[in-house]
């Protein structure tokens, strides 16, 4: 039992930093998509004053980076939960 224990953290691990690596990939998308439309635009009264509203490209690769940290810190508990047990 104390292996299945061990197992579902790794799972949990996993998870998170493949969350991670996504919402990090997510970012770079939505900061690429937002540059290249400042890009083609006459009137960069959107880079002015934020309107229309969209998620921060800066704090989506933050989240993604704590998704993988997390993930990291779980991954190895388990691991140490599994070579002790």
């Amino acid at each position: 039992m104390a292996d299945q224990g061990g197992f579902v953290l790794m799972v949990v691990g996993v998870v998170f930093i493949v969350l991670g690596i996504g919402t990090i990939i997510w970012g770079k998308r939505e900061e690429k998509s937002y540059y290249n439309s400042l890009v083609t635009r006459k009137d960069l009264r959107e880079f002015f004053s934020r309107w229309p509203k969209r998620p921060e490209p800066g704090s989506l690769k933050v989240g993604g980076w704590i998704a993988i940290a997390v993930g990291v810190a779980v991954v190895i508990t388990a691991g140490a939960l599994w070579l002790t047990g």
